[in-house]
């Protein structure tokens, strides 16, 4: 409709035939795509031209420090220092570290959480990952775990290795649909567990996914033992990626996702359901 209108614009006033109207149409819409694209690049780092089909989003954790303090023109008693002062007490100064584990084989013969303890093997699993945590040698600042059988178990296991930490156990990491994958599962579907637990998850990714609080000063690591499901959301949220795609990765037991949250609100993943730890014989998937 926009087009049809310009068209006639120009064949109106200009008295152009359609030819001529159309590339009239055509030069301003160019024109406007210049100006669209030259205000875009100058917010972005040089030597960049590409215009993305997605644009990351700053304010993803509502953190970006400009929508937390109110401008000096919408308030009279504010000057422009005033608001400089305030942005920079706003502003991230560390960066998050998150390593995310998926617990060990367990027992799936038993349709409840107790009985779905680790397997001997699991036990080994979550040992081998300690021991790998270990070997980092991160300043970690915490362990948190699932308070799913299989997850505290894997989670006391890793603390063995890392006996200085404090263990917090949280439910809203347990085991869950986050959301209908895409393509959809054709043998799995379980539409009221969408609905129920997606909201439970997404809450623990905004719990646990953020930038750090301006007070913190020293970098933190932070290892999270959950589940498949769970980490596999968490990735896509937090690359900003079509969380319904989170069915389209695998990960297995005892893996360490590895990513990072910088204080302008970027994040990145240094690894993704890494194994390299792990003997060849020792890695499943269940």
């Amino acid at each position: 409709m926009v087009w049809r209108a310009r068209i006639g614009y120009y064949i109106r006033t200009y008295g152009l035939g359609t030819v001529g109207a159309l590339a009239a149409v055509g030069v301003l819409f160019h024109e406007k795509s210049k100006e669209t694209n030259v205000a875009y690049s100058s917010k972005r780092e040089w030597g960049y031209s590409h215009i993305p089909s997605v644009k990351w989003d700053y304010n993803w954790d509502r953190r970006e420090p400009e929508y937390l303090v109110k401008p000096a023109k919408h308030d009279n008693n504010k000057d422009a220092d005033t608001t400089a002062t305030d942005l920079k007490a706003k502003t991230s100064k560390a960066t998050r570290h998150l390593l995310l584990i998926r617990h060990g084989q367990y027992n799936m013969e038993s349709s409840d959480d107790l009985g779905r303890f680790l397997t001997k093997l699991g036990q080994e699993q979550a040992d081998i990952t300690g021991r790998r945590l270990k070997d980092l040698n991160l300043p970690y600042t915490i362990l948190i775990s699932s308070t799913m059988t299989r997850a505290k178990e894997t989670a006391d296991i890793i603390h063995k290795h890392v006996p200085q930490l404090s263990i917090v156990r949280n439910d809203l990491l347990r085991e869950g649909a986050p959301i209908p994958p895409e393509p959809p599962s054709a043998h799995w579907r379980p539409e009221e567990a969408f609905y129920k637990e997606g909201a439970r998850v997404e809450a623990a990714f905004r719990k646990y996914f953020h930038r750090a609080d301006p007070d913190q000063t020293e970098d933190s690591y932070e290892i999270i033992v959950c589940h498949a499901n769970v980490i596999r959301y968490f990735v896509c949220r937090a690359l900003q990626f079509p969380p319904e795609g989170w069915l389209r990765m695998s990960l297995a037991n005892g893996s360490i996702t590895y990513l990072v949250i910088r204080p302008s609100g970027r994040v990145h993943i240094k690894n993704l359901g890494e194994t390299g730890h792990m003997p060849v014989d020792k890695i499943t998937f269940t």
